[in-house]
């Protein structure tokens, strides 16, 4: 039996404020005013007899006691998120096609229930599923082939089509496990680079370049996959994001994820959908894309890496 006090907004609002550290950035993450988030972190403590913020710190710290409950705060929001997503009900009956472009970072977790949640809400439609990696589905929303597509957005806008940010995906350092783990990696290993056709390696490159960070060109790679594996078996080091890093769950053990040693940057994932598009239809799919890139890929990212608590997050 649940202890009576805890709430469920109480958990969204203590899952905020480990977030922000900040009432007022807690209130603006859930919609409470700033005393109701006082009064409902208020609640949840006195319901669970223990101090789960230091609320003397600015900004605010978790205890010991708030770091072990964030994780379980997380493991139970995530679960009620992912039900919600799939009980969500789309109002896409009424359409005759839609062919729908998805990143390749989601093959894995995001892609087979977005397709199942679409495939149940489109009783009468024709639909096709392409997979890529964003440059080439940026290609295909220009060459106006795909109705709606999820990839990471590259800036610039596209004409005739409309951008629906979903989440800030930042760059992390990933180096094998060992003596070479960390920065120590940049001196004593290689740079394993994205291929520079892709929309990420490109990303990588430019920041490189703009805070003057030169490494000797030895490898060059296409596959996101075969760049984890020699991270893992230690011939390298590599850029990469949570989402990426994620993917490679299998070599977590010989991979070590890390700050970047210098500035920091990060890539948005958008939703695209052609401007002749009913507007309602996208914000649909945004908002549940939201969902379950929160249930699936940002909270058991944030339970592994800590560290990237607000850096790594959805988009409203």
């Amino acid at each position: 039996m649940v202890t009576k006090g805890v709430t469920l907004r109480g958990l969204e609002v203590f899952e905020a404020l480990a977030a922000s550290g900040s009432v007022a950035r807690a209130s603006a993450l859930t919609g409470l005013s700033q005393p109701a988030v006082s009064q409902q972190m208020k609640n949840l403590e006195a319901a669970l007899g223990v101090e789960l913020l230091d609320h003397a710190r600015r900004p605010m710290q978790l205890t010991p006691a708030g770091r072990s409950f964030l994780a379980r705060t997380r493991e139970v929001l995530s679960q009620l998120r992912l039900a919600q997503s799939e009980l969500t009900v789309m109002d896409l009956a009424h359409l005759s096609t839609l062919t729908l472009g998805m990143i390749d970072d989601f093959d894995n977790d995001i892609t087979p229930r977005l397709v199942t949640l679409l495939a149940e809400s489109m009783t009468r439609c024709r639909f096709r599923l392409i997979t890529a990696p964003s440059h080439e589905i940026s290609a295909d929303l220009k060459a106006r082939r795909l109705n709606l597509a999820v990839a990471a957005s590259a800036g610039d806008s596209i004409e005739g089509v409309l951008e629906y940010p979903l989440a800030r995906d930042p760059f992390i350092l990933v180096t094998p496990r060992g003596p070479n783990e960390g920065a120590a990696a940049l001196d004593r290993l290689p740079l394993l680079r994205y291929d520079r056709d892709q929309l990420i390696g490109r990303m990588i490159e430019t920041h490189l370049k703009r805070h003057k960070a030169e490494f000797p060109e030895r490898f060059e790679l296409g596959a996101h996959q075969a760049l984890m594996v020699l991270v893992a078996r230690g011939v390298g080091w590599a850029l990469t994001t949570p989402l990426g890093y994620m993917r490679a769950a299998r070599y977590h053990d010989r991979i070590g994820a890390h700050p970047l040693p210098f500035a920091p940057f990060a890539r948005t994932i958008s939703l695209f959908a052609s401007a002749d598009w009913a507007d309602r239809v996208p914000r649909d799919i945004a908002r549940t894309v939201r969902e379950l890139l929160q249930a699936q890929m940002i909270d058991p990212a944030l339970a592994q890496l800590p560290w990237l608590e607000g850096e790594l997050r959805v988009l409203d």
